[in-house]
């Protein structure tokens, strides 16, 4: 009996032994597959996302809105819209997109503190609009924008017609935190002599009469650019302190009045054709076709306006406004407000 019980202990025990070795082996190939799985999912393997920065300002909210609408719908790209406003707008900017057909967007919603901006804007500029805190969150983006190392910026008065992704794609030269498009390099359909007062050098912006804007050396017949659109890389914005720089020029600017009254824009780019000058890359004319808002007699021609990737309405004749030009183009992106606050002009 002793033997009969001992043989059955041992015979269990093997049995033990076997259902162990067999659920191990289960365990292991289990692991491996999941590890497979992850491989799958690694960094290298996973769509780069395009993050794209657009300020939702109080009273021209359904402007940023547009734009968001026209990103999404011409890409098949990975975005993330990072939706920059204050804080007694950020309800209504995601209740504008979750009650609309923004829904499905990937965004995130950054709050702009404008007390960084104290005592260092001058308020004499001849349009007050462009003093409004969230036309300086370009010189922000790093504090702003924390994971990405290249990112687009693009004014709330734009719609897109190309796909992101070749913004996106634009080279930035060695050692350049940012690319804009030249004045200089509009197409000839944009013929500058058709647009009345219109100004594509650094005399438009700065004031020559002013020394330490002689002390520069920058000549007043300089090409200038247009910040409304902008590919910045992070890494060189960051290593060069481009925001303290702008910061510097802009407290200048409220000790010095360095800046030309003549366009009444110079408020937020003046400060950066001076902190750029000669270190940025250009961008596509294509995608940076601007000045629809200048002249509201001012027409382009149906195809060139199709070709065209970008459409940028500055200039004071906004599209959702009355007067202004090729609203249809721009109308055919807005997103009603699901508030019922913002609504277009139509007189006309």
């Amino acid at each position: 009996m002793a033997l009969l019980r001992k043989i059955n202990q041992v015979l269990l025990f093997l049995l033990a032994l076997t259902l162990c070795g067999i659920l191990y082996k289960k365990i292991v190939r289990k692991g491996a597959v999941l590890k497979n799985e992850a491989d799958d999912d690694s960094p290298e393997d996973m769509e780069e996302e395009i993050p794209v920065v657009i300020c939702a300002a109080p009273g021209r909210m359904g402007a940023a809105m547009a734009a968001i609408n026209s990103i999404y719908s011409n890409t098949d790209a990975n975005i993330v819209f990072y939706v920059v406003g204050l804080r007694n707008t950020l309800s209504r900017i995601r209740k504008w997109i979750e009650h609309s057909k923004l829904r499905e967007i990937n965004f995130k919603i950054v709050e702009f503190n404008p007390v960084v901006l104290k005592g260092k804007i001058r308020p004499d500029s001849s349009r007050p609009e462009l003093l409004q805190p969230l036309n300086f969150v370009r010189f922000y983006l790093p504090l702003l924008i924390h994971q990405h190392e290249k990112v687009i910026y693009l004014d709330d008065d734009v719609i897109v017609q190309g796909d992101i992704q070749e913004l996106y794609d634009t080279t930035l030269a060695l050692g350049h935190a940012a690319a804009f498009s030249d004045d200089c390099d509009l197409p000839s359909a944009q013929d500058n002599n058709r647009i009345v007062g219109l100004q594509t050098t650094y005399m438009g912006y700065l004031d020559y009469r002013k020394k330490t804007i002689k002390d520069l050396g920058i000549s007043p017949s300089t090409c200038s650019f247009n910040p409304g659109v902008i590919v910045a890389n992070m890494t060189e914005w960051k290593h060069q302190r481009i925001t303290k720089q702008l910061e510097k020029w802009m407290q200048k600017n409220v000790e010095e009045n360095l800046y030309s009254s003549s366009l009444g824009g110079g408020v937020a780019t003046s400060p950066m054709l001076i902190v750029f000058h000669g270190k940025y890359s250009t961008i596509n004319p294509l995608w940076h076709i601007r000045h629809l808002g200048w002249n509201p007699d001012t027409r382009y021609s149906e195809h060139f306006l199709q070709e065209a990737k970008l459409l940028h309405w500055n200039g004071r004749h906004k599209p959702w406004d009355f007067p202004s030009v090729h609203n249809d183009l721009w109308e055919s992106w807005f997103v009603p407000d699901p508030a019922g606050i913002f609504k277009l002009n139509h007189n006309r």
